[in-house]
């Protein structure tokens, strides 16, 4: 396989999720080899940063790379897409600290990328590749990754939440030629009683009951009620719950927390540096579970670059 680029550059324009700031993003073309980078040109002086678990610096509800002033957060989901339609090599440039979260999933950069075509380039691709079976526990949240190996990339991702909202449950990537219809449009889920403690420490100031899916698990009182009405402009009296899911927005799939998760985790395990090929069990993954087994896989190999296997 060749490695792949864009055929031109596009912009996308939302507000940050956490930031609640409008941001412009533009993603460009670039030469085989250059992997995906990030830089924000609001900044005096401009870094360009890799697109690596190394990289990372924050997990909190998304994925953060960069330091102090030149951070950017919330990338999973256009990593996920730049993935999910096996783009190598890109340059992303921001106006701001944060990848607008827009619907809340990955289909408009997918959308975007398809608009403006994918062009092959005269390299070949260079893979993060799994010879033998590899297991890693990321223990503080009870994440469990084993990879297998296999000549491409499929994911099997099971997620465990101790309520009967959404429970247990499992989505399945075959392969990355499903990953346009089947994940990327999975919205990113929140439960209704986190949104206040989440504002609380200054997050989801960006946020909206219209581009994520809130469950409902616990029962608010009239005054945090009221709270949330203030601040999404929400009549509550208008609020209803079906199948413990508010009646913001509808789910696509029964499964779509799960399908969710697996969006998120083909974002950040993208943070090796490189497509991969391996056969993915995945269970209760998380930004921070992700990302520490991204870095563990770096660990294994021994470079994200040239072309590893382990």
């Amino acid at each position: 396989m060749k490695q792949t680029t864009i055929k031109k550059e596009f912009r996308m324009t939302g507000m940050g999720l956490h930031t609640g700031r409008t941001v412009t993003v533009t993603v460009r073309p670039a030469p085989p080899d250059f992997g995906i980078a990030f830089r924000r040109t609001d900044k005096f002086n401009i870094l360009t940063q890799q697109a690596i678990a190394t990289n990372v610096t924050e997990t909190a509800r998304g994925t953060t790379i960069g330091t102090g002033r030149q951070s950017i957060a919330t990338i999973e989901h256009l990593m996920s897409a730049l993935h999910g339609c096996q783009i190598d090599n890109v340059l992303i440039e921001l106006d701001g600290g944060e990848v607008p979260i827009l619907d809340g999933s990955a289909r408009p950069w997918v959308m975007q990328i398809n608009r403006v075509g994918i062009r092959e380039q005269e390299m070949e691709r260079r893979y993060f590749s799994v010879e033998k079976p590899l297991h890693y526990e990321y223990k503080p949240t009870g994440s469990v990754f084993d990879v297998e190996p296999a000549d491409d990339f499929s994911v099997v991702c099971t997620i465990d939440f101790a309520d009967s909202v959404i429970g247990r449950q499992t989505a399945h990537l075959a392969n990355l030629a499903d990953y346009p219809t089947e994940i990327a449009p999975c919205r990113t889920f929140v439960f209704l009683h986190e949104i206040l403690p989440l504002l609380h420490l200054n997050l989801i100031k960006g946020g909206s009951l219209d581009n994520a899916l809130v469950f409902v698990n616990k029962e608010l009182g009239k005054r945090q009620l009221h709270r949330l009405e203030r601040t999404f402009h929400k009549d509550v009296s208008q609020f209803r719950v079906h199948d413990g899911v508010l009646n913001t927005t509808d789910p696509y799939y029964s499964n779509e927390p799960a399908r969710h998760k697996l969006l998120d985790f083909v974002g950040d395990v993208r943070l090796v540096g490189m497509p991969l090929k391996g056969r993915f069990t995945i269970y209760k993954p998380g930004h921070k579970a992700n990302t520490s087994f991204a870095r563990y896989c770096i660990e294994q190999a021994g470079a994200a670059f040239p072309n590893k296997s382990v």
